[in-house]
């Protein structure tokens, strides 16, 4: 009996159970107004990353600390520190929407990135996609002098952290071990928001607290139901789930922040979506890396590139 397609469909639930679980993570920290952001990774950190890295880790056969790439290791830990700030940044600032477009540029800046620092050579059809998708960013954010804010700067700074991280991991995942690749993120993280929080600490009520605690707590959610989807289903069908949290930012801004959403928006919301489908799809067909598939939520700390289920087509 073929359980392929039950497994599919397990695997496709959990994704999107996972992105969800990021989007409402997403949602209290931007709920989280009045506390610095370090304060907030810190904890979310201290909360989640930790106990997850740890296990991750612990799983691993190699253990060795000492990275191969000792510059390219710490440059790509300090762009997800800095991913991580300027997202959080963003979501205090900005509607979710309008965040979410913006971070979702992140695989059509990867696609122009590996030009230059892989050497990959981009199909007339993939620069078409790349285009369209900034079209989309372009109709949502209708950018002016007067409409550009500092928090399309922070979400688009994030973007960009996230797709020079995603270039450096493509570069050196096949020479590191996951224990570097999760534990740099990790410590850098901890030791940055660490320091910074002496300087910028809030006493936080028991609420707030709590708060803290289940941003930690959806990441973590988030990570174990994106992993547990890619070992049941091809990337090809896990990696544009990823998109459905344009939905949940739709219904928790309305919801909770009073967000209304105009038809540009959605359209432009759209055809990035459908940008970003096409390169996860086109890239899937053409290239066996699979690069862009396999890298979880950008903002995510420390998980490393992953070997997504392989296919029929990809056993031949």
């Amino acid at each position: 009996m073929d359980n392929r397609p039950q497994s599919v469909f397990q695997g496709l639930m959990l994704a999107l159970a996972g992105y969800a679980a990021y989007s409402a993570h997403d949602a209290l920290v931007k709920a989280l107004q009045g506390y610095s952001v370090f304060q907030i990774l810190f904890f979310a950190m201290l909360f989640a990353y930790v106990p997850f890295s740890v296990t991750r880790i612990a799983s691993g056969k190699q253990l060795s600390l000492t990275p191969t790439h000792p510059k390219l290791v710490v440059l790509r830990a300090v762009l997800n520190v800095a991913t991580l700030g300027f997202a959080f940044s963003a979501f205090m600032l900005l509607p979710m929407v309008e965040v979410y477009v913006l971070l979702f540029c992140t695989p059509l800046l990867i696609s122009i990135l590996a030009i230059v620092f892989l050497g990959e050579k981009i199909a007339i059809v993939r620069w078409a996609l790349i285009l369209l998708g900034m079209l989309g960013v372009i109709i949502v954010l209708r950018p002016s002098i007067e409409t550009v804010t500092l928090g399309h700067l922070f979400a688009f700074s994030a973007s960009c952290c996230s797709a020079i991280a995603s270039i450096i991991a493509r570069k050196i995942s096949g020479s590191e071990n996951m224990a570097t690749m999760i534990l740099f993120p990790l410590l850098t993280t901890i030791l940055v928001t660490g320091v910074a929080l002496y300087f910028v600490y809030e006493p936080m009520s028991l609420k707030h607290l709590a708060m803290m605690f289940m941003v930690g707590a959806l990441g973590l959610l988030g990570q174990y139901c994106n992993l547990s989807g890619f070992r049941l289903a091809p990337a090809t069908y896990i990696a544009p789930m990823q998109y459905s949290q344009i939905i949940w930012a739709i219904i928790f801004g309305y919801l909770f922040f009073d967000e209304a959403i105009d038809q540009w928006v959605i359209i432009g919301s759209l055809i990035t979506v459908a940008s970003g489908i096409g390169i996860i799809l086109r890239e899937r067909k053409v290239s066996k890396i699979q690069a862009n598939l396999k890298t979880r939520n950008g903002r995510m700390v420390g998980a490393p590139l992953m070997k997504p289920r392989e296919t029929d087509s990809d056993k031949k």
